[in-house]
């Protein structure tokens, strides 16, 4: 391919806080730079159904602050599909798009990395979801925002869960990642998180009988992440209903309130590095990656580094939380 003029941007898979701050600094830093800038509007389905807007400046004003994404988002089972993938290029290229800005989670970078190798089509993608299970990155854009609306939530469960001296389970997005349950359980002083990483190596639930759900306190609050492999919050507490019935039980499940609201400074700050990092990517001639930051410094990731690498736990966390749950 030639020199890149126009680039398109998308956001795909769930919505994430910063999102509308990544789409403001890719319009902005590709026009600052003299490119054109197309938006495509609910992800991959919009380049089969070609709903593209040429973006200017002011498209893009005041959405820093904004949740959610102001392109929208969609599920496409056409894109998963060669026949799909080819009316999506052809699209890009009845549009003269020279490259693709793609914002999104593991799903959103899986299908870009494979029509970029299909197509040999220049991609680079921003790590857009609240679950933090990206490889390669520190952090992804709306996970701050998630942990902070957790963090507020189990506050006040906390008042009720004292009051009444209950055992609460509260369940936490993150499928197959434990990085919001254990981070917002710290941040809550929560007494214990419930985490897939580790859901294969002990019975976490039988360990947090063994060592006394209440200690010196008067409630216990449980995080637990909602992975198939936790069983969810539901799971444990029909668990301790049937196996220890002493205990006066509550489940809350957090659900979408997690994904959405105004991004914190965090987020803002991060999805803007990133958003104009992947033009300057763009810009020279790297393809294929995820843009990531790593000790505060921008990196990039090859896709398939990013997609195929489960992101590790610190381990040190766990340890915390035990130490400090006494």
């Amino acid at each position: 391919m030639g020199a890149i003029k126009c680039i398109g941007i998308l956001t795909s898979g769930g919505d994430a806080p910063g999102m509308n701050a990544a789409i403001r600094a890719v319009t902005r830093t590709a026009i600052y730079n003299g490119l054109e800038v197309k938006a495509i509007y609910r992800g991959y389905r919009g380049l089969i159904t070609n709903e593209i807007e040429t973006f200017k400046t002011q498209n893009v004003s005041n959405i820093i602050q904004q949740g959610g994404t102001i392109l929208k988002t969609a599920r496409c089972a056409e894109f998963m599909t060669p026949e799909g993938r080819k009316q999506a290029y052809d699209t890009l290229v009845s549009q003269n798009i020279d490259a693709l800005v793609c914002i999104g989670g593991d799903g959103t970078l899986t299908g870009a990395r494979i029509f970029a190798t299909e197509f040999n089509y220049p991609i680079v993608g921003l790590p857009g979801t609240i679950d933090n299970d990206l490889y390669g990155t520190d952090s992804t854009i709306g996970y701050d925002t998630a942990l902070n609306t957790i963090m507020d939530a189990v506050d006040k469960i906390r008042d009720t869960a004292t009051s009444h001296e209950r055992l609460f389970f509260i369940e936490v997005m993150g499928r197959d990642a434990g990085f919001l349950a254990l981070n917002g359980a710290i941040a809550t002083g929560s007494e214990a998180a419930i985490i897939p990483e580790i859901a294969t190596e002990y019975d976490q639930l039988g360990e947090l009988i063994k060592n006394g759900f209440r200690k010196s306190k008067n409630s216990s609050i449980v995080l637990v992440a909602e992975s198939p492999l936790t069983g969810g919050a539901m799971a444990m507490a029909e668990r301790v209903k049937n196996e220890y019935p002493q205990y006066d039980v509550r489940v809350t499940i957090l659900g979408h309130i997690q994904r959405g609201g105004s991004p914190t400074a965090f987020d803002r700050i991060l999805a803007s590095r990133m958003g104009a990092a992947a033009i300057d990517a763009l810009l020279d001639d790297q393809r294929n990656v995820m843009i990531g930051i790593q000790n505060d410094e921008i990196v990039y990731v090859p896709f398939t580094k990013a997609i195929k690498n489960d992101k590790p736990i610190n381990r040190e966390l766990l340890n915390t939380l035990r130490i400090l749950s006494i």
